[in-house]
């Protein structure tokens, strides 16, 4: 259970990286926010970590589809940061499939 947890407060993290490099200080807040909902032992709350870690996903790949066609335009080799936006779109999709377990929805109920 620690472990899913530490996955999804890392992912949190660097989503909210992401977007403080863009300038987005709402979304930086939501995202480290977002956590915290671990504390609810509620089934809303369980799913709102989902969606919130699906949508993250989704965010990372169209980053990841962006820079790469942004620097295919420009002529520079995308293929070092599509690898590592890919990955962390892997651990992001990793941290809210994890928390579908039959450990994690026993205890959010």
């Amino acid at each position: 259970m620690t472990l899913r947890i530490v996955l999804f407060v890392v992912a949190a993290a660097l989503t909210a990286a992401h977007f403080f490099r863009a300038g987005n200080h709402g979304l930086v807040a939501l995202s480290l926010a977002t956590p915290l909902l671990f504390f609810y032992r509620k089934r809303w709350s369980l799913m709102l970590l989902q969606l919130a870690a699906y949508g993250a996903t989704l965010n990372w790949l169209l980053a990841m589809v962006l820079l790469i066609q942004m620097r295919q335009q420009v002529g520079r080799p995308w293929t070092t940061a599509a690898v590592i936006l890919g990955s962390v779109a892997l651990l992001t999709l990793l941290a809210g499939l994890l928390l579908n377990s039959r450990s994690v929805r026993e205890r959010y109920r």
